[in-house]
């Protein structure tokens, strides 16, 4: 068993790559990760320095990660900023550090990518090991594990390598026929203000089109991304982590996978009248809300596009789940519901190590009850109304 670390996934062809992914899972695919590197998202400048890690048995790939080596903790959306914190006032230095990761996607899957048969507990040993020894020898803080799917992290968690919990909001498709049969699960004024809410942005003028596969053009693209700066712009004053040239290649290379949802504004005196656009990502069982942007602000509109839509979409097609994102609360009164994320981290020195188990441990405590909290507050009706 021959295992290797290289700072660019061209170095591997496509087909030995994902010969190795199990599954519809889009954002492991080489194209993905590929479309981040060639568009300059992910770079030592950036503070995503790829560091893949393959393992050959002879000249046969056998298992890959993804990995990066980073110089702080932005786009992760597994919030680490207490732990360099400790480190600072400590005078030490927790970046750089190593993270088996989807750069900017917080989003459950697959991160240990093995062959048929190849994922024994004596294969994940030798990455436990790989991984720990490498980050000693190069004088990395540690190394993480963002958003595995949950038998990957157990796995590293009976390693001692400590799982960390979160909590996201996930739409579940409970065989429904259409949006009313999704609505008549709620309670009255949870579904009245839903229909208040799609009503309004009704009024206002807007109404929606969406675009698949080889319907998306570069011109789409283009527009796609204006929307995209544009917002991030006026949020956060830069133009965002992922450039045209990103989006122009996941519509080269991953169209199939794409979902395009635009909202149009009829009112407009602009001859263009898309106003926001959300960009989803797809495969066979699940949905992902990834990116947003919108020229103006209304009312409501975010939700529109973003959910509403994307829940119709994941009706009309069968789709079973609707993965929106990190974080936001505001999901609960619209039908997602709580669902448990985990990660799994394994830091260099024993002193903070101990410190950072610890915490994590009292986190994963309050988390559950957050959940468990979050699912009495879901608009559904009781069993016996």
């Amino acid at each position: 068993m021959h295992i290797q670390f290289i700072n660019s996934i061209q170095q591997i062809s496509p087909a030995q790559w994902n010969a190795l992914c199990p599954d519809g899972y889009p954002f492991i695919r080489h194209e993905f990760i590929a479309a981040l590197e060639l568009s300059d998202s992910t770079t030592a400048e950036t503070g995503w320095q790829p560091q893949h890690l393959l393992i050959f048995s002879g000249a046969q790939l056998i298992a890959a990660m993804p990995g990066y080596i980073k110089t702080h903790s932005y786009g992760e959306y597994v919030f680490d900023w207490a732990w360099a914190d400790a480190y600072r006032r400590h005078n030490l230095p927790y970046y750089p550090k190593w993270i088996n990761a989807i750069p900017f996607t917080p989003c459950t899957g697959p991160r240990l990518l093995c062959a048929p048969g190849m994922q024994s507990g004596e294969l994940i040993d030798r990455v436990v090991q790989t991984l720990s020894t490498y980050c000693i020898e190069h004088n990395l803080s540690g190394w993480h594990c963002l958003f595995p799917d949950d038998n990957l992290s157990e796995q590293f968690k009976q390693r001692h390598i400590p799982q960390r919990i979160g909590c996201q909001f996930h739409w579940f498709n409970h065989h429904y026929k259409s949006f009313d049969d999704f609505l008549a699960r709620m309670n009255s004024r949870k579904r009245k203000n839903i229909l208040k809410e799609r009503k309004q942005v009704k009024e206002q003028g807007f109404y929606f089109s969406s675009k698949t596969g080889t319907q998306l053009t570069p011109e789409d693209w283009d527009l796609f991304y204006q929307l995209y700066r544009n917002t991030y712009l006026k949020r956060s004053g830069h133009a965002g982590y992922l450039s045209a040239q990103f989006f122009h290649s996941l519509g080269a290379t991953m169209h199939d996978n794409l979902v395009l949802i635009c909202a149009h504004n009829s009112t407009h005196e602009r001859a263009d009248n898309t106003i926001a656009a959300a960009l989803f990502i797809r495969d066979e069982r699940t949905i992902y809300g990834r990116y947003w942007g919108c020229m103006e602000e209304f009312q409501f509109l975010h939700f529109e596009t973003c959910y509403y839509q994307g829940i119709e979409f994941a009706i009309a097609h069968n789709i079973e789940r609707f993965d929106g994102g990190a974080q936001g609360e505001h999901k609960i009164a619209r039908g997602f519901e709580p669902t448990l994320t985990y990660s799994n981290h394994w830091i260099n020195r024993q002193d903070f190590a101990g410190a950072i188990a610890h915490f994590i441990g009292q986190e994963a405590n309050a988390i559950k009850h957050y959940a468990e909290d979050a699912r009495a507050m879901l608009p559904f009706k009781n069993k016996d109304e």
